[in-house]
C-alpha cells in the first residue's frame, strides 16, 4: 500500500499537500483500489466552497458512484480538467493525479499523519 510520508490524510481517504498557499487534494491509493476501474468524475467549479467532511466532487466506477469529502475548508482555486477526459489517471497513480486545488484552507491540524492513516486502514482492511 502507497502512503507517502509527506502528505497528510482524511478518514475519508483523501489525501492534502500544502504547497504554499494552495491544498492540493485527491483520492489515496486505498480509495481508488476500493473503488476499482473510475470511469467519470464530476469536478467541481472554481471559486466553490469546500467544507469539511461535505461532497465537493464525485466519482464513478465500474462498481459505484462515491463522493469525493472535503478534508478541509476552503474555496477551489483550481480543478485537474486533465481528469474529465481520463479519470483513470488516478488509478494509475492516485498520488500525481489531484483533484482540485484550494486556497484560504482550514482545518489541516484535523487531518491524520501517514502512520495515522496506515493504522485506520489496517482496521477497516
Amino acid at each position: 500500500m502507497n502512503i507517502p510520508q509527506h502528505l497528510k490524510y482524511s478518514a475519508s481517504h483523501e489525501w492534502v499537500l500544502m504547497e504554499g498557499d494552495l491544498a492540493i487534494i485527491g483520492i489515496t491509493d486505498y480509495a481508488q483500489k476500493e473503488l476499482g476501474d473510475l470511469v467519470f468524475i464530476n469536478l467541481p467549479n472554481v471559486d466553490d466552497e469546500m467544507v469539511v467532511d461535505e461532497a465537493f466532487a464525485d466519482v464513478e466506477s465500474v462498481k459505484a458512484v462515491s463522493d469525493i469529502i472535503a478534508p478541509v475548508n476552503g474555496t477551489i482555486a483550481q480543478v485537474n480538467e486533465e481528469l474529465l477526459d481520463a479519470p483513470e489517471l488516478i488509478n494509475q497513480d492516485a498520488y500525481a493525479a489531484w483533484i482540485v486545488k484550494a486556497k484560504d484552507v482550514t482545518g489541516l491540524d484535523d487531518l491524520l499523519t501517514a502512520d495515522q492513516y496506515l493504522e485506520l486502514i489496517s482496521k477497516e482492511g
